[in-house]
């Protein structure tokens, strides 16, 4: 919790372990904590060269001379107030962060703008499985808004598991995750199982009957698409696509799909095409349809009901996919036409 802050597992277990007491002794932690008296001294002098902690005998000051004459593991510490102690570590892990978030947007430029004059710039080649599988991986970690993924046939280079963490990764960070599968993605050992549960986890899915290659975009700035293997022998190789009219093409691409695509819900056996009985619009969600249908905008709607927008737009998404429809205006002839209201 408190190694962001710059504090090691042994620290934070000494620091956290005074919390509960108004003072104690290195020999007392040692016995708390489980460590050893001497690390646990060390530490102590350590958080209160830091001015984490504070001798609670004499002065009250950790100086030096009173600390040698406390003898060692004699001294009884106490802590500082954490709200006074551990602001400026936070404050300094926070310019910290500025200044690399800072950095990488100006490295990242700095690539762009020498890399948009030449083609290596736009597309990259990534030949193995695990360079394809680490590529694959950097690009769903890094997501920072939306995923799109086309899925065809049987996995090559990424396995289907370690494709389920990325998945969950991204999902936890409020990533919008849309998938369109082919029919013959459902061929694999266990592919249903492991899209039901990709569904019910939160990512968006739909069926087409073929898709003209496997694909995945993140924030519609990098794609990867792996490429046929010609030579049955061959390593799997794929290409990474930078910002470009390529780019743009591919994304495109996602999104006729995506549009001509038939949504897929979960089922009490699996998955199907018609929404099940439990696959109703939820109340919360037929309140932020009550308001979209009275006019008021998307974020006046996440205001008067304590929502986030991203939540908002992803109730509608969610009452778009339940009607099949890819406008609001049909949206609200169906919902008109279902009852929901």
């Amino acid at each position: 919790m408190l190694q962001a802050l710059g504090l090691g597992p042994p620290e934070e277990a000494i620091y956290t372990a005074l919390l509960a007491r108004p003072a104690a002794s290195a020999r007392d932690l040692a016995q708390q904590t489980g460590l050893d008296e001497a690390e646990s001294d060390r530490i102590l002098l350590g958080l209160a060269a830091r001015g984490l902690v504070a001798v609670a005998t004499g002065t009250g000051i950790p100086g030096p001379v009173e600390l040698v004459e406390a003898g060692p593991g004699a001294a009884r510490y106490r802590l500082t107030p954490p709200s006074v102690a551990l602001a400026p570590l936070l404050v300094e892990q926070r310019n910290a962060l500025h200044l690399a978030e800072t950095a990488y947007a100006q490295l990242t430029e700095q690539y762009r703008n020498t890399a948009a004059h030449t083609a290596g710039g736009v597309v990259e080649v990534v030949v193995g499985v695990e360079q394809v599988a680490h590529r694959f991986h950097q690009l769903q970690s890094g997501a920072q808004r939306e995923l799109f993924v086309f899925l065809v046939g049987e996995p090559i280079a990424v396995p289907r598991e370690d494709t389920d963490t990325s998945e969950s990764s991204a999902l936890d960070r409020g990533v919008d995750f849309r998938v369109v599968a082919a029919k013959n993605y459902f061929d694999g050992h266990e592919a249903v199982r492991d899209v039901r549960e990709a569904v019910m986890g939160g990512v968006e899915l739909r069926v087409a009957d073929s898709l003209p290659l496997k694909m995945v975009i993140s924030d519609r700035e990098r794609a990867m698409v792996p490429l046929d293997m010609t030579d049955p022998g061959g390593e799997p190789s794929a290409i990474v696509v930078h910002r470009s009219g390529l780019l743009t093409a591919l994304v495109h691409l996602f999104e006729k799909e995506w549009a001509q695509a038939r949504p897929l819900y979960t089922t009490p056996t699996g998955l199907g095409e018609e929404p099940a009985a439990e696959q109703q619009p939820s109340e919360e969600e037929l309140e932020v349809l009550a308001m979209l249908l009275a006019g008021i905008s998307d974020r006046r709607a996440a205001s008067q009901l304590g929502l986030s927008l991203r939540t908002v737009e992803r109730r509608v998404r969610r009452l778009m996919d339940l009607a099949g429809v890819e406008s609001r205006l049909q949206l609200g002839w169906h919902a008109a036409r279902m009852g929901w209201l």
